[in-house]
């Protein structure tokens, strides 16, 4: 109060006897006063005046603000609020992204101060390559998984394993755990890559095929138990499926979880990746005489059954075919329901 200062007329109100008046209007305004140069991709530094939950105001010349938004912050991180990286009164440094002189606006990045990891991402990651990521997050689908900061990758639910149905990822592994995975698919645009653990081994199916050969007998666990059937697991983590009235023991008594019984292949579909197998057609089948005693991994058919009158031999055979192709067919179908 009392001090004398210039001031420039900006109104004048005669009936109100008002005058308004300016200050500011005394020297340039800041933005009238910004570098012609200044242009985008030029790096400055400014401090952060300004918080919003969209982004950060920072003051690079006084009077003059631009705007870091959210999604300029970080390539890797999801920054969900810009108080996680930034806090007011720090001084940063940031990128040009867009000027506008007649609006007086400005835009900026701190991310675009080191390279795009995504920008490399196809010569680092090839598709085929073969890695070792961490665990990061399950969903019903699949496995997230982290190679370094901010480079993530889904590992979908049906490239875990050749072999077994999994419900659920966490059946397979746990969060935090290594895994080996192979790129099946880089999407660079979306920032996304595919993976599959499951191609890091050969796919068994070929190779088993002649193992699990139908008839033959192999010493299964009884697994999971349901409505339809059980899943059996046989050595090297290779699974069948057993329809539920393929279940019963010799003594009339249902097989239970965790028991060790002999099973036969009844089918096996290298396609749909299936083995459906029966403990009850074990001692049902040597009752008939069809097999001599099997190994775990090779059974050969009594021949000696078929040497019978030939008429007989051939009515018998028919019905026992018709009655097998039946059996297979309701068997292929609880197991599809089971999948």
């Amino acid at each position: 109060i009392g001090q004398k200062i210039n001031v420039v007329v900006l109104d004048y109100d005669e009936e109100r006897k008002r005058i308004a008046l300016g200050l500011k209007q005394l020297t340039p305004h800041p933005w009238d006063a910004l570098e012609e140069g200044l242009q985008v991709g030029d790096k400055v530094t400014g401090k952060v005046v300004v918080l919003t939950d969209y982004g950060a105001f920072v003051e690079v010349k006084p009077g003059v603000e631009g705007l870091v938004h959210v999604s300029e912050m970080s390539w890797t991180k999801h920054v969900h609020h810009p108080s996680d990286l930034l806090k007011v009164g720090e001084e940063i440094e940031c990128v040009i992204l867009s000027i506008d002189r007649e609006e007086r606006k400005m835009s900026l990045g701190i991310r675009q101060l080191t390279p795009d990891p995504w920008e490399s991402i196809e010569e680092r990651y090839p598709i085929g390559s073969k890695h070792t990521a961490e665990v990061r997050n399950f969903t019903h689908f699949g496995i997230f998984v982290t190679f370094e900061d901010g480079i993530d990758g889904l590992i979908h639910i049906s490239d875990l394993s050749w072999t077994k149905k999994i419900k659920h990822p966490s059946d397979f592994t746990s969060i935090g755990s290594k895994i080996d995975v192979v790129v099946l698919d880089v999407d660079k645009e979306s920032r996304r890559l595919s993976l599959g653990h499951k191609q890091c081994t050969p796919d068994p199916w070929g190779s088993i095929e002649g193992v699990y050969s139908i008839g033959s007998i192999h010493k299964g666990k009884v697994g999971e138990i349901s409505a339809r059937g059980a899943v059996i697991e046989f050595p090297e983590e290779i699974e069948g499926f057993a329809p539920l009235k393929q279940l019963t023991k010799e003594d009339g008594s249902e097989a239970q979880t965790g028991e060790e019984l002999d099973f036969k292949v009844l089918e096996f579909n290298r396609n749909a990746k299936r083995i459906i197998v029966s403990h009850t057609r074990t001692y049902e089948d040597a009752a008939k005489g069809l097999n001599v005693e099997a190994t775990p991994s090779d059974v050969k058919v009594n021949k000696s059954a078929t040497t019978s009158a030939p008429a007989e031999k051939s009515t018998l055979g028919d019905l026992d075919a018709l009655a097998e192709l039946r059996e297979k067919m309701e068997d292929a179908e609880a197991a599809g329901e089971q999948e």
